[in-house]
Formats: C-alpha cells, sequence, structure tokens
C-alpha cells in the first residue's frame, strides 16, 4: 500500500508540474454531445473531461465527501468525517472511430481501490460497436449511471449497492449500438464476461449477497467455473416521455466441476431489472426509479436464512424550487428532493411453518440540494431506516443527518 500510495503521488506531482508550464489556453473542457438524446448506457462517457491543447489524452473525475450523524436504536458512533471516493478517468480517441476510457476509483481513502471501467470501443455502425475490456455490466440504470456529482442523495441505493452490486465490472467482450428515429431512440447492449463466484451463499453477511463476489479480484484474470455470465440490456426513451431500460443478468456461480470430477450441479444466478427516468413538463420534477429481481439457486443444505429470491428497488423525486444567480454563481439551483427505497433480503417461506420470511428494510431520505454549478452539489440529506429480521419481530431503526458536496473535476 505504501508503494502505490507513494506511485500515486509521485504520479500527481509529475502531472502539477507539468501542468503547470502548459498555457492556459491550451486547456480546454470537451464538450459533451448535447445534440442527441442521451440514455443511461451513454453515462460512461457523458462525463466533463479536460483536454490539453492537441494531445490525445483526456482528463477528468469526481470526489465525494460528506459528514454524517446517525443513531440505530438509539445507539450513535457519534460525528462522522468520510472520504467516500475519488475516481479518475482518462480518455483516449485512438482513432475517429476508436475510443479508449478507463475509469479508477480510490474508496474511503485508499481502503479499496478499483478499477471500474477499462475498454475499448470499435464504432463500425450506428447498430454495431464492439466493446472489450473491463466493462460495466448494464443490470439496471444505476451501475452505470452512478457519478456521485449526479445525485442529490449521499448514500447510493440500497437495493443497486447491497442487493444488487453496484459498480459492478468484469473482463469481458460484447456488442451495443443505437438507433434515432425523431423524437425516439432505441439501444441495446449485450456482453459476455467473467461472473460470479459462490460466496454469494458464502459470505461473512450470513445471507445471499451478491455484492460478496466483487471481492474477488481474480474475476480479472480467470472465470471462477470457466461458464461466462450474460447480461443484456434494451432501452428507449421518448425526449416528451422519458427513458425505459429493461436488463437481464444471468450465469452459473458455483464451481461445478474439477479437474474432470463432478462436484455439484450448475446453480444459476439470475437477475431482472426495470429501470425508467423522466422529467415531468409543468412542474420540473425528476423522476428516477429502479426494481429489481434477483433468483439464486441455493443448496438444499443452507439454512433458511439465505434466500433464493431477492426483490428491492428506489424511486427518487426531485424538484428544483429555485433558479437564480446566487453568491456569485450565475446558473444556481436549489432543489428539494426526496427518495423511497426498499428491499426484500428472502422472499421465500418457512418450510416447517409456511409463513411469510420477513428479511426486509424500507428507507426514507429527504433531501435539500444545491448547485452552484451543474457538475457540483452540495447535499443535506435526513436518513430512516427500519429493517426486520427474518422473524419479523419488531423493526431495528436507523435514523440521522448526513451532509456532504460531490463535484467532477
Amino acid at each position: 500500500m505504501k508503494k502505490i500510495l507513494f506511485i500515486i503521488f509521485l504520479v500527481s506531482g509529475i502531472i502539477s508540474d507539468a501542468m503547470a508550464q502548459i498555457d492556459p489556453a491550451l486547456l480546454r473542457r470537451v464538450p459533451k454531445d448535447s445534440a442527441r438524446t442521451q440514455l443511461n448506457m451513454d453515462a460512461v462517457y457523458s462525463r466533463p473531461f479536460l483536454q490539453v491543447g492537441k494531445l490525445p489524452i483526456s482528463l477528468g473525475g469526481y470526489v465525494e465527501a460528506n459528514y454524517q450523524y446517525l443513531q440505530e436504536n438509539g445507539v450513535s458512533e457519534g460525528h462522522q468525517f468520510q472520504m467516500r471516493r475519488l475516481t479518475l478517468f482518462v480518455a483516449s480517441t485512438i482513432y475517429k472511430r476508436i475510443k479508449f476510457l478507463s475509469e479508477i476509483e480510490f474508496e474511503d481513502g485508499t481502503k479499496e481501490i478499483n478499477i471500474e471501467f477499462a475498454s475499448v470501443d470499435i464504432e463500425i455502425a450506428p447498430l454495431l460497436n464492439l466493446r472489450g475490456g473491463i466493462v460495466m455490466n448494464p443490470i439496471g440504470a444505476f451501475n452505470q449511471n452512478h457519478d456521485g456529482p449526479k445525485w442529490e442523495f449521499i448514500d447510493r441505493p440500497i437495493s443497486a449497492t447491497q442487493m444488487l452490486p453496484a459498480t459492478w465490472s468484469n473482463v469481458g467482450f460484447g456488442i451495443f449500438g443505437k438507433k434515432y428515429m425523431e423524437n425516439w431512440v432505441y439501444a441495446y447492449e449485450a456482453y459476455l464476461t467473467n461472473g460470479f463466484d459462490d460466496k454469494i451463499i458464502d459470505n461473512s453477511e450470513n445471507k445471499t449477497f451478491l455484492p460478496a463476489s466483487k471481492n474477488n479480484r481474480d474475476r480479472f484474470e480467470e472465470s471462477f467455473n470457466g461458464i461466462p455470465l450474460f447480461t443484456g440490456k434494451i432501452a428507449v426513451k421518448n425526449k416528451m416521455i422519458g427513458e425505459l431500460g429493461l436488463s437481464y443478468m444471468g450465469g452459473v456461480y458455483n464451481k461445478f466441476e474439477d479437474d474432470g470430477l463432478t462436484l455439484d450441479k450448475k446453480r444459476r444466478v439470475t437477475t431482472f431489472a426495470v429501470d425508467f427516468n423522466t422529467v415531468l413538463p409543468q412542474t420540473g420534477i425528476q423522476i428516477n426509479g429502479e426494481w429489481a429481481w434477483v433468483k439464486v439457486d441455493v443448496p438444499d443444505t443452507y439454512t433458511e436464512q439465505y434466500g433464493g429470491r431477492q426483490q428491492g428497488g428506489f424511486v427518487d423525486f426531485v424538484k428544483p424550487v429555485l433558479k437564480k444567480p446566487m453568491f456569485g454563481f450565475e446558473k444556481a439551483v436549489l432543489n428539494v428532493a426526496i427518495r423511497g427505497e426498499y428491499v426484500d433480503w428472502n422472499r421465500d417461506a418457512f418450510k416447517a411453518t409456511g409463513g411469510r420470511i420477513a428479511d426486509e428494510i424500507f428507507s426514507i431520505v429527504p433531501a435539500i440540494s444545491w448547485r452552484p454549478v451543474a457538475q457540483t452539489v452540495i447535499r443535506l440529506n435526513y436518513r430512516y431506516n427500519w429493517q426486520k429480521d427474518l422473524l419479523g419481530n419488531p423493526p431495528s431503526r436507523l435514523a440521522g443527518f448526513q451532509f456532504g458536496f460531490s463535484t467532477y473535476f
């Protein structure tokens, strides 16, 4: 870790010295494509980048940090300051229809360092483009469109981070494409990548937990069982109505064979998701929601706390209430927002009684956010969760305030 930090500081120093010697007139922001309708699948490139003169490399990133004071059942860890993440983007147009983009994220200081995206795109035709490398599996919308400055909420959605594995990426290859027809745009993505492992049912959470597979760093160099994970998505958007996305991700997660010896049957994990976003024309209210279903073939030897079926999602409502110059910022915006969340960790029933397993969490998060510019957000959230255990006992309650910022740079 000390070597990694040394390299980071060394590279940062070299870049800083180099930038200091560059004529500021050569620095320019690479404009985003605003002429066409953007989809969630475009989020990977729909970011502000800084380009130096005619160099083929563009740089960018974002940072987010916050303060929080939370209590769970009357017990608190006190006042906490958190450096959630620092993410760096490096992009290059190798040729006019060959692009490369990488996204490297440092979470909680340097507690976790992840390559979330590093792929080469080759454009053949609008409906046929090739992508290879470390790709972001397009399950739902948040997994692709997760940058902190785009959201009015400090915490990422529970369903997207604890039921689905947010920022879930793997090594693989695939195709994608889009077609424009007046006010409509149609798009698809399809990838074969390395996939999950048996940690989704053998983990410290003691429940079916798909994000546990993110800890397997070997997935970037080898498949756990030799069978690819398939992820596919179709999306349609109308400029006046909004965007609707349907996605699927499925594959075998267990090691069923070793050196020709059969260990178990092939056990599959399957996820479906639907996402929708729109802006109501009369009020300007932005609506963004996602719902997902997970099905896992859990061995009969596991106890009932490991659910074979899960479901959950979130919906955000964001209302701009004030758009005017504020404190010297000409296009500042003040928003009020609210998020509702729900996850059912176990949709199965007790075998002995037939009663419902009540392992679920509800959450509501009102928020106020101020955007001095579109790329920067300062946000105040109040989080209130209530969570029931397997037996449906009176819920555990968590509540408290969070305050922080997130900005592109």
